[in-house]
C-alpha cells in the first residue's frame, strides 16, 4: 500500500479520494481480500468467522437469536451451524432456560481456533493499514467503532453494540 493515495479525478470534477462513498467501497473490498485468506479454512469464510466470535462470547441464548444479531437469514443459520458443528468448532446444547431450544455453544477447539484467527484476522488488518502508522490505526479503529455503535444496523432486532462487551463503552486510551 502506498503512503500517497492517488488523486483520480472523475466525470464531475470530484476527486475520488475525497468521496467517502467510494473510499468506504475500496476500503471494504480490500478487507474482504485480505481477511478471505486468513480465513480460508473456516466454515463459510468472514460468516463463520464472525459467527464463531459471538458464540464464542455467549450472549445469544438461540439460534434464532444468533441468527437475528448477526442480520443472517434463520434458514442459512442453520446450514452454517451444521458446518461449524462438523468442523467441531460449535455444537449445540439443550438451553437451560428453554428445554425445547438448542444453544449453541463453542468447543475447546473453537475456542482456541478463534484465538488464532483474530491473530490472523488482526496481521491482516495491519497489513491493510499499513499507511498508517500504530497510533493512527488505533484511532481509526476506535472512530470506526464509534461510528458503528452510534448509526447501528436499523435492520436488526438487536443492535450490533448492545452486548457486552460494548465496544462503544471501552474507555479510549488517555481517558
Amino acid at each position: 500500500m502506498s503512503a500517497e493515495t492517488p488523486i483520480t479525478p472523475v466525470a464531475d470534477g470530484v476527486d475520488g479520494a475525497g468521496d467517502f462513498g467510494f473510499s468506504l467501497l475500496v476500503l471494504t473490498r480490500a478487507y474482504r481480500t485480505v481477511v478471505a485468506s486468513a480465513l480460508a479454512d473456516v466454515p463459510q469464510g468472514a460468516r463463520g468467522y464472525q459467527t464463531l466470535a459471538v458464540v464464542t462470547r455467549g450472549d445469544q441464548q438461540n439460534q434464532v437469536a444468533l441468527a437475528t444479531y448477526l442480520g443472517i437469514d434463520r434458514t442459512v443459520m442453520t446450514y452454517l451451524i451444521d458446518d461449524l458443528v462438523a468442523a467441531g468448532l460449535v455444537e449445540r446444547r439443550l438451553n437451560p432456560a428453554d428445554r425445547r431450544q438448542r444453544k449453541i455453544v463453542a468447543t475447546a477447539r473453537g475456542v482456541n481456533t478463534l484465538q488464532d484467527l483474530r491473530r490472523q484476522v488482526r496481521e491482516a488488518e495491519d497489513r491493510l493499514l499499513e499507511t498508517l502508522d500504530s497510533n493512527e490505526r488505533q484511532a481509526f479503529r476506535t472512530l470506526l467503532s464509534r461510528i458503528a455503535c452510534d448509526v447501528r444496523d436499523m435492520d436488526l432486532a438487536t443492535a450490533p453494540c448492545d452486548v457486552t462487551p460494548d465496544p462503544c463503552d471501552v474507555a479510549e486510551p488517555g481517558s
